[in-house]
């Protein structure tokens, strides 16, 4: 996915969203839109679009939740290691199965088939691999014809121990052309050589705990994936090994190579110590209870559970398990350079092969997804199984693959053509409104039928139109009647040339819908600074289609400045339709009739004022939002909402018959504070340029226009010279002193006064 978040980028710069009313359109051809359909055989393309996906049906499904590895013979049979419980299954190409060998250990983790349809089965914990064979002459053509799994091994199969490493874990099996068996095991990080004779030798030892995943190439060389540092070693046939790329993920969960020699490699995990939790998710289990196991570099798992699907994983590190952080799949070319070609947030890729095209598999948990990756890093969403987790994959008759599911353990045949047919069907599109749906366009190519169908309710299986085919001959015209949601199918046929679709645009039209007005405030004493308008294709940050209405756009904070002789009016305002809005604002004072306009042709939300222009009294103030911008002339549509009452004061109150007098060693001063329009909130003094101290009015509560002051306060003693005698310090001013007193209304306007107290 490492070109889609570009893509997605691109596409966004190019979609601006529509700011004007009229015909709308609603279009799906990016993968993150098609992802939130359902699709039928149908696959979707990373770089947009959809295609008929392989053909993909159900062979098996198992006793056993989870199926860990895969092998098919040369007949097209299939031998599949599971789990809970521990068994190999041997199934048909037509289905039907037998049990050729349960193990006393709890899981089946890896198996091999060699060139005489003997099977190699590596189980763990406590890790063996055993040989499992046909019993020379025996006959189990009746237990294969049956279609009914049994819980007893079949009598015409064997079983015995081929080799017991004395490790814990086995991973993976591998055979050369020669007949040799590696084992990949863990706890020790060795993988093992035992040859036909049955001889055995550590091959490779690492400094990993676990060697989770092997591979051959042409030339011999075991290539090896680690867990712990997510290494990819290349091991030469003498045993010599050499590290080719050390990932950026913990753990290598898959290989594979292609014809041209390169290698692929599925790392997991993120490397950093973590408690891992269960690694498949059987069908509604009680919550487990998961600790860490003991030892350095010890990925595994207690897990405590009491479903009993669940038992076989105690204890049991399953590859993969607990993996955070999504995948990433590395090519590492021939001469050695490595690449990151695809990577997942959501998605852990458990299983690499190729198709009959060449192209890439990557089989992940825990959707249960197949993606076809291209060279270039490109990807289709193929197929989605019928299972949490696409595990492994093997070869079938005719070009085509099997594939493993976990969670429930199930066998699907894969390919090798497409499928014959194969539906989309969009998700379900809401326009907000009321709408009318007109021509639906369509880009694609092939044998392709598109449907549309709408609703007023968000599901459509209540009470819905029809769906109603698209006339793709007549311009796309599509017959269903208005209302607010609608969705789209598309029928896709195998021919030649083979069906895409590329794009399906539905055209409508809202019924237009008057703007709402959320909210009015204002502010005195404020001003509002002007906003930056947005660039012309700017981005729409809201997440939604090009020209879908009522999206969230992102609205900055107004930024304001206080400013005593301003009144700032601002206001939330939206349109159903989005449509582009105009205001205009009125006012109308106390006792007033009519609404005097104020200023119109506004867009911006708010609007600041010199205070000056109203005189002192209350005030209501209105606002019209119109979205006239939008329409022809004659059918705009307007709203309206007023404010609360504001009282306005902006002129100080008046200071009067201010008079200071000495009366014996006091200041006897008097005044008077009048306001015309607001109480008078409080009064302060000072003396000789002293602190300011409050006075209280004559009654003591401020709650008047006009309040009166009478109070008396000490004559300042006079300041003395350095080294005069404190005890001469005079009572009586022997110099003038100047009184200044303020009054404040209850809306901080202020005024002063001041008088000289002359000396005596």
């Amino acid at each position: 996915m490492r070109l889609l978040t570009a893509i997605v980028m691109v596409t966004a710069f190019l979609s601006t969203p529509a700011l004007a009313d009229g015909t709308r359109t609603w279009e799906q051809s990016r993968f993150d839109d098609l992802t939130k359909g359902t699709a039928d055989g149908v696959a979707l393309r990373s770089t947009g679009g959809l295609e008929l996906a392989p053909a993909f049906k159900l062979l098996y499904t198992a006793p056993s939740t989870y199926i860990w590895s895969i092998a098919s013979d040369s007949g097209g049979n299939i031998y599949a290691a599971a789990g809970s419980p521990g068994r190999v299954y041997r199934v048909t190409p037509d289905g039907k199965s037998i049990i050729i060998f349960n193990p006393p250990e709890l899981q089946v983790q890896a198996l091999v088939v060699d060139r005489n349809g003997i099977v190699f089965a590596g189980t763990a914990p406590d890790g063996k691999v055993y040989k499992v064979e046909h019993k020379p002459g025996a006959d189990s053509q009746t237990s294969a014809a049956s279609d009914k799994s049994k819980d007893q091994v079949d009598p015409a199969w064997t079983s015995s121990v081929y080799f017991d490493p004395g490790t814990k874990y086995i991973w993976d099996l591998a055979l050369d052309n020669a007949g040799n068996l590696f084992v990949a095991t863990g706890d020790r990080g060795e993988i093992y050589r035992v040859t036909p004779q049955g001889e055995h030798t550590v091959f490779f030892k690492s400094d990993e705990a676990h060697i989770r995943s092997l591979a051959l190439d042409p030339a011999g060389n075991l290539i090896a994936g680690s867990d712990g540092s997510g290494l990819v070693y290349r091991v030469a046939p003498s045993g010599e090994a050499f590290v080719l790329y050390s990932a950026p993920k913990k753990e290598i969960t898959s290989l594979a190579l292609d014809s041209a020699g390169n290698i692929y490699a599925a790392g997991v995990g993120e490397k950093r110590p973590s408690i891992i939790p269960v690694p498949f998710n059987a069908p509604n289990p009680p919550a487990p209870t998961v600790t860490p196991m003991p030892g350095q570099g010890q990925p595994a798992m207690v897990v405590t559970n009491p479903n009993p699907m669940m038992t076989a994983l105690t204890g049991f590190p399953a590859p993969g398990a607990g993996a955070t952080g999504g995948s990433e799949i590395y090519k590492i070319a021939p001469d050695g350079s490595p690449t990151s070609l695809w990577s997942s947030h959501d998605d852990i890729v458990y299983a690499l092969a190729f198709d009959p095209q060449g192209r890439l598999l990557a089989g992940t948990g825990n959707r249960g997804h197949i993606f076809a990756v291209e060279s270039n890093g490109d990807f289709v969403d193929l197929v989605k199984a019928g299972a949490s987790q696409v595990t492994a994959f093997a070869k079938a008759p005719r070009g085509g693959l099997y594939a493993a599911g976990s969670n429930l353990g199930k066998v699907f045949v894969f390919g090798p053509g497409p499928q014959s047919e194969g539906s989309y069907e969009s998700d379900v599109f809401d326009a907000k409104i009321f709408s009318r749906w007109g021509r639906t366009e369509y880009r694609g190519a092939g044998n392709v039928e598109l449907f549309a169908r709408s609703g007023n309710v968000d599901n459509p299986d209540r009470n819905w139109s029809a769906w109603k085919k698209v006339d793709l001959q007549k311009d796309g015209e599509a017959p269903i009647p208005p209302a607010r949601f609608a969705q789209w199918k598309a029928v896709l046929h195998s021919g030649n040339p083979a069906p895409r679709v590329n794009s399906v645009t539905l055209n409508y039209l809202s019924k237009n819908v008057a703007p709402d007005i959320d909210d009015i405030s204002v502010q005195v004493g404020f001003r509002y600074q002007p906003v930056p308008k947005p660039m012309a294709g700017a981005v729409d940050l809201g997440g939604g289609s090009a020209g879908a209405p009522s999206q969230p756009h992102f609205e900055p904070p107004v930024p304001s400045i206080r400013d005593h002789d301003s009144i700032g009016v601002k206001w939330a305002a939206h349109d159903d339709n989005d449509d582009q809005l105009v205001y205009a604002l009125y006012y109308r004072g106390d006792g007033e009739s009519r609404w005097l306009l104020l200023k119109d042709g506004l867009s911006d939300k708010f609007y600041s004022f010199d205070a000056s222009l109203l005189p002192d009294g209350g005030y209501t103030f209105k606002v019209v939002a119109s979205d006239a911008p939008s329409h022809s002339p004659g059918e705009a549509m307007t709203s309206e909402k007023e404010s609360g009452r504001v009282a306005l004061d902006t002129t100080p109150p008046r200071v009067d018959h201010l008079s200071a007098a000495l009366v014996g060693d006091k200041i006897h001063i008097t005044f008077v504070a009048v306001d015309n329009f607001s109480p008078i909130k409080r009064a302060e003094f000072s003396i000789d340029a002293s602190d300011w101290q409050y006075v209280e009015p004559v009654d003591q509560i401020s709650d008047s226009k006009s309040e009166n002051y009478d109070f008396r306060v000490p004559v300042p003693v006079e300041s003395q010279a350095s080294g005069a005698d404190p005890k001469r310090s005079q009572a009586k001013p022997s110099t003038d002193h100047v009184v200044v007193v303020r009054a404040y209304d209850r809306y901080d306007n202020m005024s002063a006064a001041k008088t000289i107290v002359r000396a005596q």
